[in-house]
């Protein structure tokens, strides 16, 4: 549910966050205090403290380019962080693939990787930080055609990499996953592929931090509408007892992402999300389907 000591108000935005981390790595990557960085642009250190937690509502797109400069950015980090200080302060923010922040910062990881919990629905693939070197490889090849396959093996560790998030000994992120059944009955890369990829999936699935719930197909539509893939990510709280990050809903299409920060769209989603988890298969039965569908897929080799 949503946590009533979430940080509001504009300056909150994910866009001012995202530049406000950005600007902080490239002051730290330069070698300068908080202090050294602010006196160069005649500021006081409270004024890019603010900026650097995202807490500015109102970003000179000048400043930006101008700390990127006496941090010996290069063009393309300088353009990108040029675009995230050009946001509008908005509770939503759409990013096309196509925007130069693409290229080099890879927001979702970002956040995926600092979150304690990801509440993930997936109806049509197998979600990133579950699937196999395989799986991943087969989709890239047919995503990114033109990549050379030292692109494409690096996109895949990236994908596999994630997954230490979910596994790792200390705080693991807790993953609830539902997925639809026709996740599983969907061929990716062969039967072989689909058969290890269920197999992992299976085996994450044991984890104390990970469930993963099976919406077959018989349980029709239990919204009374089709919902698209969503995730769900909610930040760990700091020394204060305060969230690092407000509660964050990811979608992804294929024209572009978007994320959402005002509370009813939370609110809506992670209540969709219970809902479709209430009609979906207990934790062992799930993965007893998953283990079952990958031994079909062995038998029809």
């Amino acid at each position: 549910m949503i946590d009533n000591n979430e940080p509001v108000g504009a300056g909150s935005t994910l866009p001012r966050r995202q530049l406000g981390r950005y600007l902080k790595e490239a002051r730290e990557g330069a070698g300068l205090t908080l202090e050294q960085a602010a006196s160069l642009m005649e500021w006081n250190k409270s004024t890019l403290s603010r900026l650097e937690r995202g807490l500015t509502e109102k970003v000179r797109v000048r400043d930006a380019l101008a700390l990127c400069e006496n941090y010996g950015l290069d063009q393309e980090k300088a353009v990108a962080i040029k675009e995230l200080a050009a946001q509008a302060p908005a509770r939503s923010w759409w990013r096309s693939y196509g925007d130069v922040i693409a290229a080099k910062f890879n927001t979702y990881v970002g956040l995926e990787g600092g979150a304690s919990e990801l509440a993930i629905f997936q109806p049509l693939i197998v979600p990133g930080i579950l699937q196999t070197a395989d799986y991943a490889r087969t989709l890239d090849r047919q995503y990114f055609p033109n990549e050379s396959p030292e692109e494409l093996e690096r996109r895949v560790a990236l994908r596999i990499q994630r997954q230490h998030s979910a596994t790792r000994q200390r705080r693991p992120v807790r993953l609830s996953v539902v997925l639809h059944e026709a996740v599983l009955r969907t061929v990716v890369g062969g039967r072989c592929v689909m058969a290890a990829q269920l197999r992992h999936i299976a085996d994450l699935s044991t984890r104390e931090n990970v469930q993963v719930r099976i919406l077959p197909f018989r349980a029709g539509f239990p919204t009374g509408i089709v919902v698209s893939q969503f995730i769900v990510m909610t930040f760990p709280k700091d020394s204060r007892g305060k969230p690092v990050e407000p509660t964050i809903v990811f979608a992804e299409s294929f024209t572009g992402d978007v994320y959402l920060e005002e509370p009813e769209d939370v609110r809506r989603c992670q209540q969709t999300f219970q809902t479709l988890l209430a009609a979906t298969l207990d934790r062992r039965p799930s993965r007893d389907l998953i283990r079952e569908i990958a031994r079909e897929y062995d038998c029809e080799r």
